[in-house]
């Protein structure tokens, strides 16, 4: 086992461990909002390295005024938009109304699964890539992802065995949220690889910065509301 392998899993392991504390408190809004105060950050900093800063200098008049860079403004209001309002709300919902807490956890303790299992299957198996826009994903680790997403049953199992059976419709389930989250990180380093840029940030050991961790979570999660919600 590689350290930044053991980085990722420690990392991992310690999140997952504040994310049930949170969870399981009254702390949790104040954990989603300071989550996306991060995630809108470090997603600004992609995007004044793809479309610039969000004032640029007119070189049309001597002084070189500054003005808004509307690209960048819209595109980040577009961000700001989508990871506070649709992340943040299906969040809650699933959260406090369409499930529960533990509904909550299940659905990101198959995020942390599917992404580690992909991370580690594809580093010791390795083979085919997957595709051009992220050069370290292969198809064996997409299969281990959604082979470890279906893992989350066996430890919830034991808290609901009627709830968290391994039914048809549970596999199903834990293998669409691996599909999303693997869909959200392959956005995410699309629109990094397009920046030119390795990491969003380097707040967490293993895995650079909070959206790096969480690239996929932010997809799959109001994936989860849908399908808790209309199927």
């Amino acid at each position: 086992m590689t350290k930044e392998l053991q980085n990722r899993i420690i990392t991992s392991a310690i999140l997952l461990l504040l994310l049930i504390i949170i969870n399981f408190s009254k702390l949790f809004g104040v954990g989603i909002f300071i989550a996306i105060l991060f995630i809108c950050i470090e997603f600004s900093e992609i995007l004044s390295k793809l479309v610039g800063p969000g004032l640029v200098k007119h070189h049309r008049y001597r002084s070189h005024p500054e003005k808004l860079n509307l690209k960048y403004l819209f595109l980040q209001i577009l961000a700001i938009f989508y990871v506070l309002i649709i992340f943040g709300g299906s969040s809650f919902e699933i959260h406090g109304r369409t499930g529960s807490p533990v509904v909550f956890l299940f659905v990101i303790s198959i995020c942390f699964f599917s992404d580690i299992g992909g991370y580690a299957i594809g580093r010791i198996i390795g083979g085919k890539k997957l595709t051009k826009i992220s050069p370290n994903k292969t198809v064996s680790g997409s299969i281990g992802s959604f082979l470890f997403s279906i893992l989350p049953l066996l430890l919830f199992y034991n808290f609901d065995q009627y709830e968290y059976s391994f039914s048809i419709n549970n596999i199903l389930f834990c293998l669409l949220i691996s599909l999303a989250c693997q869909l959200g990180d392959l956005f995410i380093s699309y629109l990094k690889r397009k920046a030119k840029i390795k990491d969003t940030g380097f707040i967490l050991p293993g895995h650079g910065g909070l959206l790096d961790r969480v690239d996929g979570i932010i997809f799959a999660v109001p994936f989860a509301y849908l399908l808790f919600k209309f199927i």
